[in-house]
Order: C-alpha cells, then structure tokens, then sequence
C-alpha cells in the first residue's frame, strides 16, 4: 500500500493513518474510500512504529485499533496526545466491543470518535471526512492566528522604534541658574501624538511648548514630529519665536489639516523673558498651563483653535509677572483625563490642579503627579499618551 508520502502540513488533501495489527482491515479501509481518489491511507500494522509515521506523513485523522499484540491501545492513544506533532489529530478508536467501560476509557485518554469495526461504509466515509475536515479548519485557524501574531509583533517593533525615535526629540532636562526642568512621557497603549520641547531663543527669552495631534498610530506621530521639528529649528518663514500669538498663527497655516489627510492638533506655546520675569503664551485648543506661585494657582490659556482648523485664524497672546521660584506646569489631557476607578467618572481639570497645589514641595512634583494618576484610575497603563512637564523658573 505506498503512497507518496504527504509532507505539506496545510495542504488540503485529505490523510488518513490506520494502526492495526490485522492487515484485511486495512485493505477493507481502502476499498471503502477507494471512491474518494483524492484521499492518502496510510497503514500501519506495528504500534511500535505509529508514531514515527504519523509525524513524516502528517495525517488529517488517526483510527486506530484499541486490542494490539505489541502494545495496548489506549496507552497507544495517550502516546499520540503527548506527541505535539499528533495531540491535535481527531483519533477514532476501532474497537470489536460496544462496551461502555471500553468506550469510556477511550474518550478519557484522548480518543474523538468510537466506531466497532467495521460499520457501513458510507458512516466511516463521513465520519472520516468529518474529523478530518474539522482538523483540517482548526490547523488554518492556527496558521493564520500565527500569521495575525507575527504580523503584530512585527508592527509593535515598528511603533517602539517610532515611539523612540519621537522620544530622543524630548529635551535634556536642565537645572541652571535660571531653570530646574523635569518631565515625564508615558506612551498610550498605542502610538500617540505628544510631543514637547524648550530651549533658549537668546540669553534673556526662554521658548516652552507642547502639543497634541488629534488620534494615534503612526500618522499622529509623524505629524507630532514635523511640527516639533519646526519649532525646536524655528524654521516657520516669516515668525517671531518670541511672539507665540504668531507663531500659532504660522503654525496654523504651515499645517493646515486639509493639506495633512484631515489631521490637527493642540498646542500651548510660551516665551518666558528672563531679565523681566514676563510669561508670554497662547494656546491653541489645548489645556491651560498651570503656574503655581506661593498660595496663588494660575491658569494660564488663550482658548484659541487648534491649529490647522483655519489657517486664516487670528491668535491672541497674554503674559504675567512671575514671582521667583514659581513652578509653571504643561501637559496634554492624557493627565487628566483619565476614568476613576472609585466612581467611573473622568477626572476633570480642576482636579488634577488641585491635586498639583497639594503635593509636596519636593524638588519635583512630576512622579508624584504620575502615581497620583495612576491610583485614580486604578492601573499603571494610559488610554490616552501621559505627557507632564515642569519648568520651575527661580
């Protein structure tokens, strides 16, 4: 009984493996699907050697006999459910008994289906075709679930190189004679659209922003990116990076959403005069800043639009005196708006800021921020990017 033995584990072709030590049965099984040209039967008179052929021929079902001189059945059955190449194949156990101890015991090791050997053709036909077919589903179902994993991990490797590349754009934090920064960035459970920056534009002017492009994935990033870029280079023609009405103003139309697939984003933009202690900001849809000066809170925004909503949109400026020492903090919304696991509300705005007057006035607030955040929603990882920065201006 050869036959070309069947190598491809996802072919479609139908294999059928037959374990038993009486020969005629075999070639009874062969004459029953001798109607079905396109299936492969595969005998097998010495259990001792099942194993080996199932896995070079791969079978779609296993029937097997349960009364063999060489070895006893059901432990052949069990031996076939510990192979990994075979603990998957539907085993239908041949057997000359209906006794329901023996078919208990069958089932109990691993067995599928139980026929006494031999019934009517047409019945090992479809059964047969039944298990082999079910098998046959269930190996696609893995293969494409492998494919599915692979394809997934493969894209998670791409968004953490993307998250890092977007990550080494953040600012050293600095603490000089005129700054202590600190900061924090924590990526949603998808890529996200945060992005902040500070520098000097000369010795007395000192440019903070941070912006928040709409949605996640990897077009939000590379938004979030070419717009920080332009301004950590101040490359916007004809802007004045000390001038933040005008600089959102530029922004607005260098982005303009119909030119970036319907794409915008939040900012809050400000330019901090050493010499003066002058806080000039504007904001475009984006939360206010909150500056924290002895027992005084301040919220600071100029309720623009986001930018790229209108490119012909005028902006407004504001500015304050800051007092020495005060702490100026930035975010995006991922801070706050987060659900609390008390009561399955969002924590507002307000709260968060109340929560920022209350902390210690420890050298930095920023991880006493994150893990207040974190209790209040009830775990360590953000729907939305987590993105807090401080800026204390001595």
């Amino acid at each position: 009984m050869e036959k070309k033995i069947h190598q491809d584990s996802l072919s479609d072709e139908l294999v059928i493996l037959m374990v038993d030590d009486q020969a005629i049965f075999g070639e009874v099984l062969r004459r029953m699907i001798s109607v079905e040209e396109s299936w492969k039967l595969y005998f097998c008179k010495n259990p001792l050697e099942a194993l080996d052929m199932a896995r070079e021929i791969k079978p779609t079902v296993i029937l097997q006999d349960l009364v063999m001189p060489e070895m006893d059945g059901l432990e052949l059955v069990k031996k076939f459910r510990e192979e990994p190449a075979t603990k998957d194949v539907p085993m239908i156990v041949l057997s000359s008994t209906e006794d329901s101890t023996v078919k208990y015991k069958a089932f109990e090791n691993g067995a599928n289906d139980y026929m006494v050997k031999l019934p009517d053709a047409l019945e090992v036909l479809a059964r047969i075709r039944y298990h082999s077919k079910a098998y046959m589903n269930f190996r696609e179902l893995n293969r494409a679930m492998r494919l599915l994993n692979d394809s997934q991990n493969a894209l998670r490797k791409e968004l953490n190189e993307a998250e890092t590349y977007v990550s080494s754009l953040f600012p050293q934090k600095i603490n000089d004679k005129n700054f202590r920064t600190d900061w924090i960035f924590k990526s949603s459970t998808s890529l996200g659209g945060d992005c902040f920056g500070y520098h000097y534009l000369d010795d007395d002017n000192f440019a903070i922003y941070l912006l928040d492009v709409c949605g996640h994935g990897v077009g939000a990033a590379l938004l979030s990116v070419s717009a920080m870029n332009v301004l950590r280079s101040e490359s916007l023609p004809d802007a004045d990076f000390k001038n933040p009405s005008q600089v959102l103003a530029k922004l607005s139309v260098a982005f303009d959403m119909d030119k970036q697939n319907g794409m915008f984003f939040t900012i809050w933009y400000g330019v901090y005069n050493i010499k003066n202690r002058e806080l000039h900001y504007a904001s475009g849809g984006h939360p206010p800043a909150v500056l924290l000066c002895e027992n005084q809170k301040e919220f600071l925004s100029t309720k623009g639009l986001v930018i790229g909503a209108m490119p012909d949109c005028e902006y407004k400026s504001a500015s304050i005196k800051v007092q020495p020492n005060s702490r100026l903090y930035v975010f995006s919304d991922g801070v706050y708006e987060v659900v609390k696991a008390s009561d399955k509300e969002m924590m507002t705005l307000e709260d968060f800021a109340d929560e920022l007057e209350k902390a210690p006035q420890i050298e930095s607030k920023i991880s006493e921020m994150l893990s207040f955040t974190q209790k209040i929603q009830g775990c360590d990882c953000f729907e939305d990017d987590f993105t807090l920065c401080e800026i204390i201006l001595k």
